[in-house]
């Protein structure tokens, strides 16, 4: 009988069933999967029992730099603690985003030795004339990369003008990858932010009473037509209302390539959250009105959302309090990547809205598919030995004390969850064992894009 280094067993997600079983890891890949009751044979053996063992969560939304503070190492944990063995790290970085080949490389070399989980590197350009760097940052390694048509900073977060953006998608068709899009009309949003301010209304549901639902679904259906002519897979990140699902299955059914993600927080909050809570519940887009959020599940009960991400934006406290009196000083965003896992395993699958194959896929078949991501997102034989382990019968209280990112805030502060994650193991080796770290700093490494040169490291 084959022997393996490491046994795992409990009640495996696989791809399109659930079952008692087991799984033998041998060189950090998944060599065999039993489930006819054989018994594998290990020189180490987890016996999870009646907890899912589901293939590790990808979230392929997270800030690490936004807030130069947060960095890879709070973030990485953060990540292994919630069960994320694999993260896609956003290019907006500060003081500088990551729009050229140089600075991508950069990134890559400034990861070794930080990081407890997998992690992908978005790429993104410059204003105008970046475009040129889209072919040699995929080369580089870039996983996909994102732009944007509303501008959150002028440098660090622009918005891309229509002809960048028509010849972006052109040069990223050739490029195999796919082309990613925060989708806000900022033309609207400004005019009315503006109004509000000379107003003085500057109330937190003021947050999304300037970002209405047409100031995302125009942008959207911009972004669509543009996908049309050039045929490139676009990507629509953080949807937070159903009118853009429906565009976006309008566009699917005339051959347009485009998927979609929406966030924890366009789920589980509404309106009425920002009301309560403030700048700790302001995001872009915003959370929105109760009879959406319904709509957003009904949309993902069915399968027409592709994702669910964090957009993980680890503020500090003094960057969010500013807007306490006024929420238009406040920064947008909120920490996700710890949370997001325990937060929609009770929503979804405790709550029976979802089954544990339908969570799997959307926490982590999902986009690895979409991105092409190598080795990931499934339980499947010679994919990498990537789990997140969920005890159903365990609480997860949320504490924002205890939250590993530097950001010490959550609107889901004191949240009890139905199920905990009580193993996370990356590539064969436990990084969390459901009560503390202990994982090395460093053991992640940086994976690297469909379009790689053979030459960068996988």
């Amino acid at each position: 009988m084959q022997h393996f280094e490491k046994v795992v067993r409990g009640k495996l997600v696989l791809k399109n069933r659930l079952v008692d079983g087991e799984i033998g890891i041998t060189n950090e890949k998944i060599a065999s999967i039993a489930t006819d009751g054989e018994k594998l044979q290990g020189d180490a053996i987890l016996d999870f029992g009646k907890a899912y063992v589901f293939p590790g969560f990808i979230d392929e939304h997270v800030h690490c730099f936004s807030n130069p503070e947060e960095g890879f190492v709070p973030t990485s944990a953060a990540a292994a603690v919630g069960g994320v063995t694999t993260f896609f790290d956003m290019p907006y970085d500060r003081p500088h985003p990551i729009n050229s080949v140089d600075l991508f490389k950069d990134k890559v070399k400034r990861m070794e030795g930080q990081t407890y989980v997998d992690i992908c590197l978005w790429g993104t350009i410059a204003k105008q004339n970046g475009t040129d760097q889209i072919l040699p940052l995929a080369e580089a390694g870039a996983v996909a990369f994102k732009m944007s048509t509303f501008e959150t900073d002028p440098f660090r977060f622009p918005r891309i003008p229509d002809p960048e953006i028509l010849k972006a998608m052109k040069l990223v068709k050739k490029s195999g990858l796919v082309a990613a899009f925060h989708s806000e009309n900022d033309d609207i949003i400004f005019s009315m932010i503006d109004d509000y301010k000379k107003a003085a209304k500057v109330y937190p549901r003021a947050h999304m009473e300037t970002r209405p639902p047409v100031t995302e679904t125009s942008a959207v259906l911009k972004l669509l037509e543009f996908a049309f002519w050039t045929g490139v897979h676009l990507h629509i990140v953080h949807v937070s209302h159903p009118r853009t699902i429906e565009l976006i299955k309008q566009f699917q059914k005339q051959g347009v390539k485009v998927t979609c993600e929406t966030c924890y927080p366009y789920l589980l909050l509404d309106v009425h959250d920002l009301e309560k809570f403030g700048p700790k519940s302001k995001m872009n887009p915003p959370v929105r009105y109760p009879e959406d959020v319904k709509r957003m599940w009904d949309h993902l009960e069915k399968g027409d959302i592709d994702f669910i991400s964090s957009d993980h934006s680890p503020w500090g406290l003094e960057q969010k309090d500013i807007g306490n009196d006024n929420i238009f000083k406040a920064a947008s965003g909120l920490p996700g990547v710890e949370i997001i896992a325990p937060l929609m395993f009770d929503s979804g699958v405790a709550s029976g809205r979802l089954t544990p194959v339908e969570f799997a896929h959307l926490m982590s078949t999902h986009p690895a598919e979409i991105f092409n991501v190598p080795n990931k997102g499934l339980i499947a034989e010679g994919y990498d030995a990537d789990f997140a382990v969920i005890d159903p019968e365990q609480v997860t209280e949320i504490d924002k004390d205890k939250l590993h990112s530097k950001i010490k805030l959550t609107p889901f502060h004191g949240k009890k969850c139905r199920g905990k994650v009580i193993s996370t193991i990356v590539r064969g080796t436990v990084v969390y064992n459901g009560d503390e770290l202990i994982g090395q700093k460093g053991y992640g490494k940086f994976v690297a894009g469909a379009a790689a040169k053979s030459s960068v490291t996988q």
